[in-house]
């Protein structure tokens, strides 16, 4: 082996050194692909199996950076916005009074069905996830046929709303998505295999998903906690400050999100790397991911959400716009315009919070390091597919209806649960739909830990393939095996 070994960090949790034999055998490896196959460039000898052949040479591998908060100026400035706002919203309520009492209790029916609601939604979440993880392929291949079947129940609907403009746009996305499906069907192993991978470092480290709810449970309490007391002040003021109010509400919702997304990359990079240290509900490589995200990255996490937050806060402002006749068609376009914006961002940001989840890079770096690994291998393309993404739509809209399922029997059998909202009838409906969006948003909860492992795995599989190898051998030789049929023309470095 090299004498230059250098070891690699994870979210503040260290690799141990090189110890044993089979350790030393694969640390530092690289595929590298000649025109005959597989050869060691750096002449240190070459590892072979039945797949194919690992040279082991000195590949490029980002090290965890210091220990030192990044970003720091908008994290500073985000927990000041955010004492600011506490202040506002405990003033305007302390002087709108509550007199609720009443109301909360002729609505105790309803907090019922959602509780009810929330802890099927988590079943049935956790259900779905042994499921993708029993059966990866056949998901995946129901989850793209599921797309076209939605899309082509979308295209019906428009035709038979007789509106010309909304029947041709349906025709033409229930095309494009048959068109996309029928592209990507030979990718299917891959993205199966690496579902897989991503399902198998979560359930390794399920306390994810319930750092995911507490997160999420925190979000919404400021949800209703913003509108409860901004409410009257949103409708009262000019548009600079509503902007501004708005921009504070998506800024914090943002960060929130993003905890999540960054502490997941954290753990199942280290799981990647050193699997010992990710095992087990409340694992080493959790506290820490968690840990180092409310901490030294905190800043980057407040920054990459604060570029979403104003384009979110400026669509919503488009929105209310296009409520005035005058301008109805510019507000339309320019929220056109705002989401494409949005978009590209978002999708800067899934791959960027990676890069600060497993090496603690700030946001702008960590953005650039990604994309570049991606674009000096050849992948790009490989991260504009969404298949995996299919799945957990199919998934999450499954759960959706049988949390409704559920709270339509339990309205059955209670025809008392829904008095608060004098109903004259239609409460079945009612409460289906309720519990139906109750357990469609607990659901992208947990889809949303498995989104942020997918994506992390992408990552470590095209940055060290030879370390997942070593510690994953029955994982690596699966997705080496359907990397070579999903992207021939692709190669492993």
């Amino acid at each position: 082996m090299s004498s230059d070994y250098s070891i690699p960090i994870i979210q503040g949790t260290p690799v141990p050194p090189p110890g044993g034999q089979q350790y030393q055998q694969y640390a530092k490896q690289s595929y590298e692909p000649t025109s005959a196959g597989y050869s060691n460039n750096a002449g240190e000898g070459v590892y072979t199996n039945q797949d194919a052949t690992i040279s082991y040479g000195n590949p490029v591998q980002h090290q965890q950076q210091p220990n030192q908060f990044r970003d720091v100026i908008w994290a500073i400035l985000f927990l000041g916005h955010l004492a600011v706002m506490l202040f506002l919203i405990s003033a305007n309520l302390a002087n709108g009074g509550d007199g609720g009492d009443a109301v909360a209790g002729s609505f105790t029916g309803i907090y019922t069905l959602i509780a009810i609601s929330a802890a099927v939604s988590i079943g049935f979440s956790t259900l779905s996830i042994a499921l993708m993880t029993r059966f990866p392929t056949e998901m995946v291949k129901a989850g793209l046929i599921f797309s076209v079947a939605l899309m082509g129940a979308v295209a019906l609907v428009l035709i038979l709303a007789g509106g010309l403009f909304g029947a041709l746009f349906g025709v033409f996305m229930f095309a494009i998505t048959a068109y996309y499906v029928k592209i990507v069907w030979q990718r299917i192993p891959f993205a199966a295999i690496n579902l897989k991978t991503a399902l198998s470092a979560v359930k390794s480290n399920m306390g994810l998903g319930v750092i995911a709810y507490l997160i999420m449970g925190a979000a919404f309490a400021w949800t209703g906690f913003w509108l409860a007391g901004m409410a009257e002040t949103l409708q009262a003021s000019d548009g600079g400050v509503t902007f501004l109010l708005l921009v504070s509400y998506y800024w914090t919702f943002e960060v929130l999100c993003n905890t999540i997304h960054v502490t997941t990359a954290g753990t199942v990079g280290t799981w990647w790397f050193v699997p010992g240290e990710a095992s087990g509900c409340w694992s080493t490589a959790l506290r820490d991911s968690f840990s180092r995200a409310t901490t030294y990255s905190f800043g980057s996490i407040c920054l990459g959400s604060l570029l979403v937050a104003v384009i979110q806060a400026l669509e919503a402002m488009a929105r209310q716009a296009r409520q005035n006749e005058d301008g109805q068609l510019l507000a339309c376009l320019l929220e056109c315009i705002l989401s494409c914006i949005r978009d590209i961002v978002e999708y800067f940001n899934r791959w960027a919070y990676v890069y600060v989840g497993l090496y603690g890079f700030g946001y702008i770096e960590a953005g650039r390091n990604v994309i570049q690994l991606f674009q000096q291998k050849g992948w790009s393309v490989l991260i504009t597919d969404d298949i995996n993404e299919r799945v957990m739509l199919m998934m999450k809209l499954g759960v959706g209806a049988l949390t409704g399922l559920v709270g339509l029997l339990t309205a059955m059998a209670d025809q008392n649960l829904l008095d608060g909202l004098g109903l004259d009838g239609g409460v079945g409906i009612v409460a289906f739909f309720i519990s139906f969006i109750v357990g469609l948003v607990f659901s992208s909860i947990l889809m949303s830990v498995v989104s942020s492992s997918v994506n992390t795995v992408i990552v470590c599989f095209a940055e060290s393939p030879a370390e997942f190898e070593a510690n994953h051998p029955d994982l690596s030789r699966e997705m080496r095996s359907a990397w070579t049929q999903s992207w021939p023309e692709l190669t492993i470095y």
